[in-house]
């Protein structure tokens, strides 16, 4: 995705413009990586991902950006029941854009 930075905002947002590109307005000031580990926090709490799936790809000196979020493949989770043993493995395939969850009985 492309972006514009507005560091030093009095609230932190991002969000899409008209024309497709996005706006991140962020409270940190652009000193020593702040602003720009700000944005990846952002970035990932909007699209639902971890930090570490987001990155700059170009722009990180600048106020134009562009930036990389990689939803997760496959997530696994337990669905604690009343006990850790009566525990149910359930897996959500993640696509993006919505999740399928599917579950298998074990006996």
């Amino acid at each position: 995705m492309q972006l514009k930075a507005k560091p030093g905002s009095s609230r932190s947002e991002l969000a899409q413009e008209a024309h497709g590109t996005w706006t991140a307005r962020l409270k940190s000031p652009p000193v020593d990586g702040k602003a720009n580990a700000e944005l990846i926090a952002l970035v990932a709490r909007h699209f639902g991902c971890a930090k570490s799936a987001v990155n700059i790809h170009s722009g990180g000196g600048s106020r134009f950006k562009r930036v990389r979020a990689e939803p997760p493949d496959l997530a696994f989770v337990t669905l604690a029941t009343s006990s850790a043993r009566d525990a149910a493995p359930l897996a959500c395939i993640c696509d993006g854009n919505a999740t399928t969850p599917f579950t298998t009985d074990f006996p």
